[in-house]
């Protein structure tokens, strides 16, 4: 199954593209679930048919969703109080019922990471269209699951739980319970969610696409938000410039803003593949009007990625790693070796990412941002590989 991730900056018209996407690929008999978490549903008023907690069919071939954010956290939180029951009523702590809980922020983004995972191992359909939030929310929702499961690991790692037969002498030493079984078991099971959605993020059919006005604002949050992908592992397969005004019009007001876009689109086109949806005049509102907008097709074999990349042992003996960041700027970027880890920072962004076995026996000698990468300079460590006789 393909699935397509469109974002883009706020009230650039990423959810209405969104749409318009899934319907013509269902038009073109393509079995498609557009999933959104959008909570003013504006999938529902662009299709003409308000989109539910659970998948439903808008047209043939055509099925939205849009979970239902409150009731997997009241799900959530009432299991995660069963389980840590011995250690709330050691401290005494009141339980909460489920008619007093409402969902706290980061809520959607997790409903809607947990949909992206139950709809992508469905194998029901042949593509999947996910309306993300605005850009900078839909970067960090996509590095959730990476950060989750690196938390879990250092909190709770796996190997703690050979010492379950100690827990009880260490539980008597300590004078407080130990962790269980049961939380083990608990934080494997969350792993095991995360890693689900982290392998459709990093599956090679996966794309995504950005959606922005054209115009100098749009310009700044498209540089953002392609180095933020990139440090992510992910690229934009098509960029929609929508709602591009007719180049001649008799109103110089309009033609002034005309000339703005074109000047953005031309140096768009430098970097994307550009595809330019016309600006109705209007809001698009039902079927008809989502038809009107040509946005390009999502049915096109996407190029393979790989990020990051490592060269082949050079004549001086250092490895050169290649990290793609494209749009970054020298003075924005930091770089940090901590152990095993390379701790990337470009601007707002921060990536922690684990070093292959052979680097870490490595020292780094320095790095470089060259033609939109970063090119870190590792030389063998003779204390560390083996030596030649």
């Amino acid at each position: 199954m393909r699935t397509v991730l469109i974002t883009g900056p706020g009230g650039s018209g990423r959810t209405t593209i969104a749409a318009a996407t899934a319907l013509q690929a269902a038009r073109q008999g393509k079995r498609t679930l557009l999933l959104s978490a959008d909570r003013t549903d504006t999938p529902g008023a662009a299709l003409g048919k308000p989109t539910g907690p659970t998948p439903a069919d808008a047209e043939p071939h055509l099925t939205t969703w849009r979970p239902d954010s409150g009731e997997d956290f009241r799900d959530d939180l009432l299991a995660f109080q069963e389980r840590a029951a011995s250690a709330l009523d050691l401290l005494g702590a009141t339980r909460l019922e489920a008619e007093e809980l409402t969902p706290l922020p980061g809520a959607e983004e997790l409903a809607l990471l947990r949909a992206l995972r139950d709809a992508a191992t469905a194998d029901t359909y042949e593509l999947l269209i996910v309306d993300l939030p605005p850009t900078p929310q839909a970067l960090a929702l996509l590095a959730l699951p990476e950060q989750l499961r690196r938390y879990l690991s250092r909190l709770l790692p796996a190997e703690r739980q050979a010492a379950r037969a100690l827990r009880p002498v260490l539980g008597r030493l300590a004078g407080v319970p130990m962790p269980t079984d049961r939380l083990y078991e608990t934080a494997a099971r969350w792993d095991l969610e995360l890693a689900a959605v982290a392998a459709v993020l990093a599956d090679r059919t996966t794309t995504v696409r950005l959606v922005a006005e054209p115009g100098p604002a749009g310009t700044d949050a498209l540089r953002t938000a392609t180095t933020g992908l990139a440090l992510r592992g992910l690229r934009a397969d098509a960029l929609v410039a929508n709602r591009v005004l007719p180049d001649a019009s008799p109103d110089t007001w309009l033609a002034g803003l005309a000339a703005q876009q074109r000047k953005a689109l031309d140096e768009w086109r430098g970097t994307y593949e550009v595809c330019e949806v016309s600006h109705l005049g209007r809001d698009p509102r039902g079927t008809d009007d989502l038809t009107a907008l040509t946005v390009p097709g999502a049915g096109q074999a996407p190029r393979p990625v790989e990020w990051p990349m490592t060269d082949q042992l050079a004549t001086d003996g250092v490895i050169v790693w290649h990290i793609p960041l494209p749009g970054a700027i020298r003075d924005d970027l930091d770089l940090i070796r901590r152990g095993d880890e390379l701790v990337v920072t470009v601007g707002p962004f921060h990536r922690i990412v684990p070093l292959p076995s052979a680097l870490r026996r490595c020292t780094v000698q320095g790095a470089a941002l060259r033609d939109g990468e970063l090119r870190i300079r590792f030389a063998p460590d003779p204390e560390l590989w083996p030596q030649e006789r």
